[in-house]
């Protein structure tokens, strides 16, 4: 009894160490191999078989054996004991499985994307190490000399545009317009293609005694569509709107007395409309259309009373958007700035966000959605700590940017945008170990968020990087609601829109067989010991201000 018992144990030991999923091999990139590999496997299961069923049938002898000879029941409970145990232990590494095959990125899995149709991958894209080295040399050294130049008079142009814009005003009957924050690549480091772009968040509140109570789609009681999800629904109420009256609108307390709750001009305040609060069309609630056209009209008034300090011209390049405002200097140099409407959740980095600057078509009203590019901000500035100090993530963000603009240039807007290519990039750096980001690693790094990306198109989902995603480091500090919602697929639009779907496909493929071609046209050649320039004007011109 004791050997079969012994023996019930190598067999479970041997599972467990050559189990594929708890010791992946190292070098599975090549077809060839996996199927080599496939073949062992299976073979080695079958005699695994074979020998269980050989010792099953071992077992069952000595145990009739056993109870004819009347053996002690200690024999018993220890054959029990090691059949629960081999039992827990194969039942965990089959559960364990889905966990270690979602968590684990493996390149082997980018081979089999579209494998039937023999599309291209990036594990068989052409990249030449040294290529890429130059390239991100360039575009680091264009990004870090002109952008933090940029930035400095953005910052400085939007204090003044806004301070202009609350002094023409009312403060008593106006939104009340805060201080602006500055996200997206510019502000995160990693922005290369032209125009040079700064995004802006304004956040604003109501006018006393008014303020925002908000519906989010993960609320129990939310009645907002499930295609709609990340976004919610900003009420505007009064103070004390909904509650038991305070007594002092019931009551006659002289004219000595004054409520600690509301103003001594309370009372003969007067009730505003839903337009002068900028709601929907018969609903208490706020509407981005309202919105958009009160800050457009506030940033008119407020340029127009500053214009005559600046030597530079100042235009809205996009009517649908509420601040998306184009500066032209005498030079002919143009940065885009978006400055955008936005209301923040509470006392989080959350904020409902009037339109993204990369969107086609927004969510309709009253719906507004829910932005986390302040925590994505923060996240990055987490991870540059933990990474090496001359770190790869950002170059590769760059790189997959810069390839995505190029293609879009060529074949036309998908669906595709930089802020999935940011997505990617996020999820790798939750999955893959600090010391796995070093600049020797760029090439393999840059083919990890293709093949992430080629992966998440095939199965038409990419996950938001924060909502819903026990990955994210508690520093932080996501609202409670948003760490247990339910994961929200970016690429959901692709699940039923067939042709936008192929068309985004087709975008992406071509971006990989264009990516070699590209990215060795756009960097400057070291010829007899000079650098030649082939980098077009955008990437090369500096930038000069006319103030």
């Amino acid at each position: 009894m004791q050997g079969a018992i012994a023996r019930v144990c190598v067999v479970v030991a041997a599972a467990i160490l050559n189990h594929p999923l708890l010791f992946p091999q190292e070098n599975t990139t090549l077809p060839e191999q996996d199927e080599m590999l496939m073949a062992r496997m299976r073979e080695h299961e079958a005699r695994l078989e074979m020998e269980q069923a050989r010792l099953e049938r071992e077992l069952s002898q000595q145990e009739s054996q056993q109870q004819q000879e009347e053996t002690s029941a200690e024999g018993g409970y220890s054959w029990y004991f090691w059949s629960t145990v081999s039992f827990i232990i194969f039942f965990t590494i089959e559960m364990c499985r889905g966990d270690l095959a979602d968590t684990e990125i493996r390149p082997s899995e980018d081979e089999d994307i579209f494998s039937e149709t023999g599309a291209l991958t990036p594990r068989t894209m052409v990249l030449d190490k040294d290529i890429l080295r130059n390239f991100c040399d360039k575009c680091t050294y264009s990004s870090a000399h002109e952008n933090w130049r940029v930035r400095e008079f953005v910052e400085g142009f939007a204090d003044d545009l806004l301070e202009s814009l609350r002094s023409a005003c009312d403060r008593e009957a106006d939104m009340e317009v805060w201080d602006f924050v500055g996200i997206g690549s510019m502000f995160e480091s990693w922005k290369v293609c032209k125009p040079l772009t700064c995004d802006l968040i304004v956040p604003f509140s109501p006018p006393d005694p008014y303020s925002f109570q908000f519906d989010l789609w993960c609320s129990p009681s939310s009645d907002i569509p499930p295609d709609m999800q990340g976004c919610g629904k900003i009420k505007v109420s009064r103070f004390g709107e909904g509650e038991d009256g305070c007594l002092c609108g019931s009551a006659n307390l002289g004219e000595d007395m004054l409520c600690l709750l509301h103003g001594k001009n309370e009372a003969i305040q007067v009730h505003r409309s839903p337009d002068e609060l900028l709601c929907s069309r018969n609903t208490p609630f706020l509407g981005k259309d309202q919105v958009m056209k009160w800050f457009q009209i506030s940033v008119t008034k407020a340029w127009g009373r500053i214009s005559h300090k600046y030597d530079f011209e100042v235009t809205f390049r996009n009517l649908d958007a509420a601040g998306a405002l184009k500066i032209r200097f005498r030079s002919g140099k143009v940065i885009v700035l978006n400055i955008i409407p936005v209301v923040q959740l509470g006392d989080s980095d959350a904020y409902f966000v009037s339109h993204f600057p990369s969107d086609g078509d927004s969510s309709p009203d009253p719906l507004w959605p829910l932005s986390f590019a302040v925590y994505e901000r923060n996240l990055l500035k987490l991870f540059t700590k933990r990474l090496p100090q001359n770190s790869c993530h950002l170059h590769c963000l760059q790189i997959v940017t810069f390839l995505h603009r190029k293609q879009t240039g060529l074949t036309g807007k998908s669906a595709l945008t930089n802020y999935h290519l940011k997505t990617a990039l996020l999820h790798l750096l939750l999955s893959k170990r600090p010391s796995a980001w070093g600049m020797v690693s760029m090439e393999h790094r840059l083919r990890d968020v293709l093949g992430l990306l080629q992966r998440s198109l095939q199965e038409k989902r990419l996950h938001h990087v924060l909502i819903g995603n026990s990955r994210v480091p508690a520093d932080v500090r996501l609202p409670e609601i948003i760490q247990k919602a339910q994961p929200l697929n970016l690429f959901r639009s692709l699940v039923l829109q067939t042709d936008l779907y192929a068309a985004t496909v087709r975008h992406f493929q071509e971006m990989l067989r264009n990516a070699p071609a590209l990215i060795q046209e756009y960097t400057p050649h070291l010829s007899n010991g000079g650098v030649h320039h082939r980098l077009d004007d955008s990437l090369r011109s500096p930038v000069t201000f006319g103030v």
